[in-house]
């Protein structure tokens, strides 16, 4: 893996523009958000419950107290969080399977951020198994580092995990610009003075000041990415 020590360094001392970009992994690199449902669903039937499309409304993005919570609840059933949590991780590791379907336009998107010399990091709700395997089809090398969701004392809708991507990259929040897919992440990031550019997976995510809202990742470029930052700057 590449070590990056910090984004100024990287970019030859330039204190105006870009500095990284911060990017989410379930549903905004790859295609794991019907994953994760195939997963939650499969587990509840076998239970005895059937979730629903409010359900699902509920817990896409995570974070995994959150969906924990919710699950328990709606369903009643009679399951420690913790134990619940396990059950969970290991349906959706054993879905994984062969591997995992990246989102039409990530790879590009990573080899431009590399060609131009531009850090990447990914900062996930995921916990720290889960993002490994990811990786394998991902590829770790496109990231400075990882941020899991189970390395930060809150993780999203907290700012906590893009605060510490920016913290270990020596950047500004206000110059990393975070590449998220559903309205949790979206909270964090803004919380956390990131620019962000939104390209919803599941749940419906409306534009805002210093929110762009796109339908792929196909439509993600170098001077777009540079441009959220000029504007703010």
């Amino acid at each position: 893996m590449t070590t990056i020590s910090t984004a100024t360094q990287i970019l030859g001392g330039d204190d105006r523009g870009l500095q990284a970009v911060l990017l989410d992994m379930d549903g905004t690199l790859v295609d794991t958000e019907d994953y994760w449902w195939q997963a939650e669903c499969s587990l509840f039937a076998d239970l005895g419950h059937q979730l629903t499309a409010e359900d699902r409304a509920h817990v896409v993005g995570g974070p995994m107290t959150r969906v924990i919570d919710h699950l328990l609840s709606s369903t009643g059933v009679d399951l420690s969080p913790a134990d619940l949590t396990v059950l969970i991780n290991q349906r959706f590791v054993d879905l994984l399977g062969g591997g995992v379907p990246l989102m039409p336009g990530a790879e590009r998107l990573l080899n431009t951020l590399a060609a131009h010399g531009v850090p990447a990091a990914l900062v996930s709700a995921s916990h720290r198994h889960i993002i490994d395997i990811v990786l394998r089809s991902l590829g770790a090398e496109h990231f400075a580092f990882s941020v899991a969701g189970d390395e930060v004392p809150r993780t999203k809708p907290h700012p906590d995990p893009y605060l510490e991507a920016a913290r270990r990259l020596g950047a500004d929040p206000a110059r990393c610009v975070v590449v998220e897919d559903a309205p949790t992440g979206v909270r964090a990031a803004e919380a956390a003075g990131c620019p962000v550019i939104a390209v919803p997976s599941v749940a419906p995510i409306e534009p805002a000041p210093g929110r762009l809202v796109l339908s792929s990742l196909e439509q993600v470029d170098l001077e777009l990415l540079r441009s959220l930052v000029t504007s703010r700057v």
